[in-house]
């Protein structure tokens, strides 16, 4: 199974009064504009999965229906484990009913997907310090279902090469 984790793209900065609920705040212009590109860069290096799974939370699901749209992925699912601070076991845990699939795009947030992917290479969320852009992606491959440790980290993308590839 290959497993796309990708982080959302830039959105505006946390402001209570603008945005008293964070899981309303969106990406911003730019934002969208820079990681059309590089979701079309995505498409050349990934033409398809499977299945699309996003935190329900607006920047990030915005952006998986920009991924969708420009790689031609299916539509996104929401998916609540993703969402920020969800501890990395967890997340594994809900993967457990996609077994069988051969591959899977996860759209989420800093700490979380950071974690996620480190506790999937590592076998302990603290075990290493990765950092994805936002807009970037990391491609980890697993024998069989996700689980601690048992990740192979095949690369990891920055939007700016993404949407180098889309050229």
């Amino acid at each position: 199974m290959h497993l796309y984790l990708v982080r959302h793209a830039v959105a505006y900065k946390r402001d209570p009064d603008r945005w008293p609920d964070d899981s309303r705040r969106p990406l911003t212009p730019e934002g969208e504009e820079e990681f059309r590109g590089a979701a079309r860069g995505l498409g050349r290096v990934v033409p398809e999965v499977e299945t699309l799974l996003s935190s329900p939370y607006e920047r990030a699901w915005r952006t998986a229906e920009i991924v969708a749209e420009q790689a031609g992925w299916p539509a996104p699912e929401r998916f609540p484990a993703l969402e920020p601070d969800v501890p990395p076991e967890k997340v594994v845990l809900a993967l457990e009913s996609y077994a069988g699939k051969e591959s899977i795009a996860l759209v989420g947030h800093r700490p979380g997907l950071h974690e996620l992917a480190v506790y999937l290479l590592t076998g302990d969320a603290g075990g290493a310090d990765m950092k994805i852009k936002k807009g970037g992606v990391v491609c980890i491959e697993f024998d069989e279902a996700p689980k601690a440790g048992a990740g192979k980290l095949r690369w990891l993308f920055t939007p700016k090469v993404l949407r180098s590839l889309a050229k």
